[in-house]
């Protein structure tokens, strides 16, 4: 890889910004904690807990997250606090916080019973800063299978459950603080108040961290790093594409060349109406055919990840093309954000298993001369639409579900073929303006139809058909990280099938997806 800015650089995405550093040991709550800390308009980052960053001024406090590890393994993470703790404001949360009980001299053992799920604290130390305002009975959430069973001397128990003693504590003379219960989580209920009562009333943070704040910061950035180059940007149609597109736009103006692909792989009429948005909002935008290379490079390929990595290829190749038609172009903007990264590369920097390949996440070949920008790399999906507001983008554009970069390609199981897309983009056409018609779409994060690799018998008339199923889905979600299935009326269901069954040559039968993120992923491939 080259010219790409990753989780684990040495310094901070955010310059001065006052700012909270999280420290990562591997939790699947982590992301959370950082969406908890951004919707109190405060600007946060995680870094491994392995690669910490200098610690500069702006940072108000830390949070050390939880971690999959035992403290008592011999391969779990073991951090040198001495530059943080008693200096800065810290918070252990589940890990973090049996670790710094167990570093200084308390006991950490296995649980009698694994803690998992919802608990109650029996007693809330009131007068505490971070426990101000939160009930007696609180209900929070615990995932651990360690438990603390004693404190060091200096340490002051402020909250308990009635299988759990040292459910919190504070270090007396200092601003650092251990909980066993995660209030990132949504049922930790009262959470939010407890992140408040830290951020806020122990890190005395400015709650500053505002779409416009972000807008006017970014813009700045970009200036100072582009200067007079041109930047070449992939448009897709989407929220994250189109905001950065007009983020980059506000910063260089006609410096950046916006380019949108017909891949072949889009929705039906996607191309032609998008290029005329867009066009439509002030951007120097080129739309480009090249379904045909996008076909031929899938021809024959099955495999989820092969055909990512065949799309992306293109879009490579195709941007480099492009790229030299443009004089000066030195970078190539890309409208990635958080989620992206998260799933693409481990978020810690260690073995984490890679969920799916994201085809603008990952890095230039070398024989392309372009440095990346990517203004959205940080921000979480809820963000991105927030900042589009702020730059006045069209409400339209912005509540579009999302759509994956490689677009109908990893919606088709099996090998993509045009008449494959065609026929799936009859289907998707159907469901989504059915959506629309009945008042549904604003109702569902994402939603969209997949072409199965089978076929089975139906009977239409009096005759016996042999043809294609597709399977609907669509999922309600804040961040992408999770997500649950849409409970949709099965009136809607049942005329969504009756739709496509008689209007789309070459289906014969309609299924609908009941599965969540996780176990499952919203996407099939």
């Amino acid at each position: 890889m080259r010219n790409r800015i990753r989780l684990d650089d040495s310094h901070y995405l955010c310059g001065m910004h006052e700012m909270i550093l999280i420290l990562d040991f591997g939790s699947q709550y982590t992301q959370l904690i950082a969406r908890r800390v951004r919707e109190l308009n405060i600007y946060c980052e995680i870094h491994p807990w392995n690669k910490c960053p200098e610690l500069t001024a702006n940072i108000k406090g830390v949070i050390l997250s939880g971690s999959p590890f035992s403290v008592r393994d011999n391969d779990s993470p073991k951090p040198d606090l001495s530059k943080i703790k008693g200096k800065y404001p810290l918070l252990g949360v589940c890990f973090g916080a049996q670790y710094m009980a167990n570093n200084f001299g308390g006991e950490v053992l296995p649980s009698t019973i694994r803690e998992y799920g919802r608990a109650n604290l029996s007693f809330v130390d009131q007068s505490n800063v971070l426990l101000k305002g939160m009930s007696n009975d609180s209900q929070v959430w615990m995932s651990h299978g360690d438990t603390i069973k004693k404190i060091p001397n200096n340490f002051k128990a402020i909250a308990s459950t009635k299988d759990v003693e040292y459910a919190g504590y504070e270090i007396e003379g200092e601003q650092t603080f251990g909980i066993q219960f995660h209030p990132e989580v949504y049922h930790s209920l009262e959470g939010s108040i407890l992140l408040k009562n830290f951020l806020v009333g122990v890190c005395a943070c400015a709650q500053d961290w505002t779409p416009n704040a972000f807008v006017d910061e970014t813009v700045q950035k970009i200036q100072d790093k582009v200067g007079n180059d041109k930047v070449i940007l992939g448009l897709s149609g989407g929220v994250d594409s189109s905001v950065a597109a007009v983020l980059l736009h506000k910063a260089i103006g006609e410096n950046l060349h916006c380019i949108f692909v017909d891949n072949g792989l889009l929705r039906k009429d996607e191309f032609s109406s998008v290029l005329e948005s867009y066009k439509g909002m002030g951007l120097n935008v080129k739309g480009v055919n090249a379904a045909d290379k996008f076909y031929a490079e899938l021809s024959g390929v099955s495999d989820p990840e092969a055909k990512r990595k065949a799309i992306g290829k293109v879009f490579i190749d195709v941007f480099d093309e492009e790229s030299k038609l443009v004089e000066n172009a030195k970078w190539l903007g890309q409208g990635t954000i958080y989620p992206d990264v998260i799933e693409s590369v481990s978020a810690t920097g260690g073995p984490s298993a890679t969920i799916k390949s994201h085809h603008n996440v990952g890095g230039l070949p070398d024989y392309m001369k372009l440095k990346v920008i990517e203004p959205l790399r940080l921000l979480f999906k809820d963000e991105v639409r927030r900042i589009g507001k702020s730059l006045g983008i069209d409400p339209n554009i912005l509540g579009r579900h999302p759509f994956p970069g490689p677009g109908l390609g990893i919606r088709i199981l099996g090998d993509v073929t045009a008449e494959k897309v065609a026929i799936l983009q009859e289907v998707d056409h159907i469901f989504i303006s059915t959506l629309k018609e009945d008042g549904l779409y604003d109702d569902v994060w994402q939603a969209g139809a997949i072409f199965l690799p089978i076929q089975s018998v139906g009977v239409m008339g009096d005759e016996r058909t042999y043809e294609n199923a597709v399977a609907l889905r669509a999922v309600s979600s804040t961040d992408g990280m999770t997500a649950d299935w849409c409970h949709l009326p099965y009136e809607f269901l049942a005329k969504v099938s009756n739709k496509i069954i008689n209007q789309v040559k070459g289906i014969n039968r309609v299924t609908y997806d009941i599965s969540s993120k996780p176990p499952a992923t919203i996407e099939w491939e």
